[in-house]
C-alpha cells in the first residue's frame, strides 16, 4: 500500500512532523542514557537490552507472533530488572534531571517559607576557617575528605557516622582529621555552615576510568559527588596534595588559592539562590 503526503509517496507509513520530533527525543534520550553509563559495567547490558529491544520491534513488525510474544514477555518482565540493575545509574539520571529544573535550588523553597537574608547570610559558608584547616592539613599530609551538601544534608550518609553538630571551624577539622583521632577515618558532611556528621561511610566509585593512583578516599569522593550534588574535597595523606571532586569529575593538585575562590563562588551562588 502506498499513500501520498503532499505529492511525496512514502512506503508503508504516513510521516509527519511529530513522528519526526518524537524520534529526535528518543535519540537525545538514548544518548544521554548511553553517555550516562559509559565506562561503568552497565554499558554492556544497556547495549544488550537496547539489541533485544530493536529485535523485538524487528519480530512484531514481520508479524513472527510466536517469537515476538515470547519477546514482548521478557522485555515485559526485564523492566523490573532494569530498575535492580540500574539502580544507582536512573538514581543518577533523576539527580541530574531535579538538578536541572527550575523547581530546584533553595530560591523557590525561601519563597515557599518566607526565609530572611540574615538567616543566609549566618548560613553561609565560613570560607576562611575552611582554608585554614585544609591548607594546615595539606602542610602536615593529613589525610581528609570534606562533603560540602549543597541542596540536601545527605542525611542517609551521615547516619552512617558520627553525629557532630557544630559550627564550622578549623580547629574542630583538624582535629577530626588528627591520624589518632578516632573519627578520622571516613568523610565529614558539612551542610548549612554545620558540619553535620563525621566518620561517614561514603559510596565508592566503580567507574574504571579512574587512574589506579587514586586510593579509597578518592573514589569515595568521586562516588558521593556522582550520585548527589555535594563537593567533596580531597587532602591526600601520601602527598599532602588537594584534589576536588564535582559531579563525578576530580581535579587534582588544586593550589590553596584556587580552592578559595571555588567556595567563594559557592557562597555567592547559595546567596543569589536564597534571595
Amino acid at each position: 500500500m502506498i499513500e501520498f503526503i503532499h505529492d511525496t509517496p512514502i512506503l508503508f507509513l504516513q510521516l509527519r512532523w511529530l513522528d519526526v520530533i518524537d524520534v529526535l527525543f528518543v535519540a537525545v534520550l538514548l544518548y544521554q542514557l548511553y553517555k550516562l553509563v559509559k565506562g561503568t559495567v552497565a554499558i554492556r547490558i544497556f547495549l544488550g537490552i537496547l539489541a533485544i529491544y530493536l529485535f523485538w520491534k524487528v519480530v512484531t513488525a514481520l508479524r513472527m507472533e510466536l517469537l515476538s510474544e515470547i519477546l514482548g514477555q521478557f522485555i515485559g518482565v526485564g523492566v523490573l530488572a532494569l530498575i535492580i540493575v540500574f539502580q544507582q545509574e536512573i538514581r543518577r539520571f533523576l539527580l541530574i534531571v531535579g538538578s536541572q529544573s527550575p523547581f530546584a535550588g533553595a530560591k523557590i523553597l525561601n519563597r515557599i517559607f518566607n526565609w530572611s537574608k540574615d538567616d543566609n547570610r549566618e548560613s553561609s559558608l565560613k570560607v576562611n576557617a575552611m582554608i585554614k584547616a585544609i591548607h594546615n592539613m595539606s602542610r602536615t599530609k593529613t589525610g581528609a575528605l570534606i562533603i560540602l551538601a549543597h541542596d540536601t544534608e545527605l542525611k542517609f550518609h551521615a547516619s552512617t557516622g558520627i553525629e557532630i553538630n557544630a559550627d564550622v571551624s578549623a580547629a574542630i577539622i583538624e582535629s577530626i582529621f588528627f591520624k589518632n583521632s578516632p573519627l578520622h577515618d571516613g568523610g565529614v558532611i558539612i551542610y548549612n555552615n554545620k558540619i553535620k556528621a563525621a566518620r561517614c561511610i561514603l559510596p565508592v566509585s566503580d567507574n574504571p576510568e579512574i587512574p589506579s593512583h587514586f586510593g579509597l578516599r578518592h573514589r569515595a569522593a568521586i562516588g558521593i559527588t556522582e550520585n548527589s550534588t555535594a563537593i567533596a574535597i580531597i587532602v591526600s595523606e601520601e602527598t599532602g596534595n588537594i584534589s576536588l571532586s564535582k559531579r563525578g569529575v576530580i581535579s587534582e593538585n588544586i593550589k590553596i588559592e584556587e580552592l578559595r575562590e571555588v567556595l567563594v563562588s559557592i557562597n555567592q551562588e547559595e546567596i543569589q539562590a536564597a534571595s
